[in-house]
């Protein structure tokens, strides 16, 4: 797979509301909350890209340096890329499901890295290997996990509380949606079970329950944030605030794997 030079897939940073802010790329989302005590962040993106996410942040009033802990959706390049260099520049707790903890390492080749033509070089040992259900607390921001296996075996999803001051609302983050690691091939050639299909499908009933007022995605489709983007930059400051999106996007996820296991049944 070819990519555009990095400074092609840029994306503004900008806050999606209160002390919640987007400072990723164009192919891969990194979000910051500032937590009154430090800030969190969940994913890096790519390598290449990180000096977009270190000058977004920048740009935003955010200090890399304040940087307490790094969450990850998931175990792929294109989320932790930029994380070993993070921990070095600012000595950042890391955390990620523990099923994926493997691939962070490189002691399971499943980083996605040769499949996109790239070497994942970036290894790192992750400080906090997470369970379905738990809970971190930084500052006055809360970080539930919730485990949604599919798109890798130790995906997370994130549920926490963002404030402008005034309004507290409840931002939402799904572990990955991506339809290629689902793929009866893909399953066959990393030894994993048909049934984890089947794991993703109960893990999105699960996580379509939860309450979620803002939407937010570790790739800008998962969420239509570039049209969200526009309405904030036209002045709609409650552009990514719908309690609908969530619920909505988990179906429009079952839907995929439904059409993927479909096509490969009509071959």
């Amino acid at each position: 797979m070819a990519f555009n030079p990095p400074w092609r897939n840029t994306f503004p940073p900008h806050k999606i509301f209160g002390n919640l802010y987007f400072c990723g790329s164009r192919i891969a989302s990194s979000h910051v909350v500032d937590t009154g005590d430090g800030l969190i962040m969940f994913d890096t993106g790519y390598g290449f890209c990180l000096y977009q996410l270190i000058d977004g942040m920048y740009r935003l009033g955010l200090n890399p340096y304040d940087l307490k802990i790094i969450f990850h959706t998931h175990g792929h390049i294109d989320h932790y890329g930029g994380t070993k260099a993070l921990i070095e520049m600012t000595g950042a707790k890391t955390a990620i499901g523990a099923l994926d903890a493997p691939s962070a390492t490189g002691e399971a080749d499943l980083s996605f890295a040769k499949e996109l033509g790239m070497e994942y070089n970036e290894m790192f040992t992750p400080d906090i290997l997470l369970s379905d259900g738990d809970c971190i607390t930084v500052g006055n921001t809360t970080v539930k996990a919730m485990a949604n296996p599919g798109h890798t075996i130790g995906a997370m999803s994130y549920f926490f509380n963002v404030t402008d001051g005034k309004e507290t609302l409840r931002a939402g983050l799904q572990g990955g949606m991506g339809m290629n690691t689902l793929s009866r091939e893909y399953l066959e050639k990393v030894g994993y079970p048909l049934s984890l299909r089947e794991d993703y499908i109960k893990g999105m009933d699960r996580l379509k329950a939860e309450h979620v007022d803002i939407h937010i995605g570790n790739h800008l489709g998962d969420n239509h944030a570039p049209e969200k983007y526009e309405r904030l930059m036209a002045g709609d400051e409650r552009a990514f605030i719908n309690p609908g999106d969530w619920a909505i996007s988990m179906e429009e996820g079952k839907k995929r794997l439904y059409d993927l296991i479909e096509k490969e049944e009509a071959k």
